[in-house]
């Protein structure tokens, strides 16, 4: 997928040094790691640290003003529609050979729903905004920068297969839409879509409830399922 090299992003101009920008991104998603493969007070301590990290690197002066502009998401708009259009055929597809389904974790607390479409913005902001554009500043060219940052992306996923590999061909197309049109919020609305649509057209036995990590590999089916099908 062609990324625009001549493409002047703000966040691109700060004058941080490489050794800084590649220190604060070695240290975050350091610590993202952390958050993905420890259990319990530590997994949630770590996530804090990744959060206050993040946050505190991100601060007037950094990339992150880029990807927020408002004024930018009516230039990403169609990447919304053309994301319920593949989701609606994905469903479409998936009642024809029932595999359809309400997620049990869903149906046991709906409001996993709301928490998952902000979750969905906060990992945008994280890969366009704090990872793209600093690999962007460290490497020679934006296809560099989008294929690094689609790996980071992807191994962050880990050991969920069906993840891994959603992640990596995601990461390359949004990174390269947002490098072209700079708009974060149609991208965390796609990303929700896509995920949403994934917990419903994929069993549960499959993706392990979308988890990631040690999430993943200590999985406990629930003891009951739901199917979205009439019976």
């Amino acid at each position: 997928m062609p990324c625009p090299e001549n493409l002047e992003i703000d966040g691109l101009r700060h004058k941080r040094s490489p050794a800084r920008v590649l220190t604060e991104l070695v240290v975050g998603y350091s610590l993202i790691l952390l958050a993905i493969w420890t259990p319990g007070a530590i997994q949630r301590a770590f996530m804090f640290a990744a959060a206050c990290w993040i946050i505190a690197t991100s601060l007037p002066g950094s990339s992150t003003v880029y990807g927020l502009r408002l004024s930018r998401l009516r230039q990403g708009w169609w990447i919304i529609a053309a994301a319920v259009v593949l989701a609606g055929g994905a469903a479409v597809f998936a009642a024809c050979i029932g595999t359809l389904q309400i997620p049990f974790r869903y149906r046991q607390n709906p409001g996993n729903t709301t928490g998952y479409i902000i979750w969905s913005f906060v990992q945008q902001f994280i890969l366009q905004d704090f990872v793209l554009l600093r690999l962007r500043r460290l490497l020679p060219s934006a296809r560099a920068a989008v294929l690094a940052a689609a790996i980071l992306f992807s191994l962050a996923h880990l050991p969920n297969p069906l993840l891994t590999a959603a992640a990596f061909f995601w990461g390359i197309a949004s990174c390269a839409l947002f490098l072209r049109h700079g708009d974060l919020y149609s991208l965390g609305a796609a990303h929700a879509i896509f995920g949403l649509c994934l917990t419903i057209t994929i069993p549960d036995a499959v993706d392990h409830q979308m988890r990631v990590g040690l999430g993943y590999l200590r999985y406990q089916p629930p003891a009951t399922t739901h199917s979205a099908r009439p019976p």
